[in-house]
């Protein structure tokens, strides 16, 4: 597939026109340009949802999330070097308002790995920031919460096919 394609499916999901698709990439920059993709396609997508837009990320230790999270971080725009939260569990950028983002204000990457469930995720405040429409959410390891997401979020597999091949499941 490519990145035109994927633009497309992006774009098609996100107007809710399919239901999943698999994407297998050939190496870690395929894994983060596709994600820088989806980050564009969301940024472009004029949505009047009132909720924040999350995308829950699920894999093994190596299947390529940081990754992903760090190419969708580079579509956002932003200049931070974004690594996994493993230990604060949280992290929160700010985005800049422009032509080609008229709606998100926060970045939230989320990393429930050392999380035993939902009520481990309570302290941070998740439910205040899924309430906010100018939030983007990205939540690695979100099966370990996964009864605190929201019905309508992005779900992400990765699956670990070869030392660079990772097969990417969109639902």
């Amino acid at each position: 597939m490519d990145l035109k394609e994927v633009h497309s499916f992006i774009l098609n999901f996100l107007l809710k026109k399919v239901d999943m698709n698999i994407i297998i990439t050939k190496n870690s920059e395929e894994t983060r340009s596709i994600a820088s993709e989806m980050a564009k396609n969301i940024l472009s997508v004029q949505s009047q949802d009132k909720l924040a837009v999350v995308i829950a990320l699920e894999g093994v230790l190596g299947a390529g999330k940081t990754t992903f999270t760090q190419g969708f971080a580079e579509g956002l725009g932003l200049k931070d070097d974004v690594r996994s939260p493993t230990f604060v569990i949280l992290k929160e950028y700010h985005m800049e308002l422009s032509d080609k983002n008229l709606r998100f204000k926060n970045f939230y990457h989320i990393d429930c790995y050392r999380l035993k469930d939902e009520k481990d995720i309570k302290d941070i405040g998740l439910s205040e920031i899924l309430k906010n429409p100018e939030n983007i959410i990205l939540i690695e390891w979100a099966g370990n919460i996964k009864k605190a997401l929201p019905k309508n979020c992005i779900k992400i597999k990765f699956y670990y096919i070869s030392e660079n091949k990772r097969k990417i499941s969109i639902q």
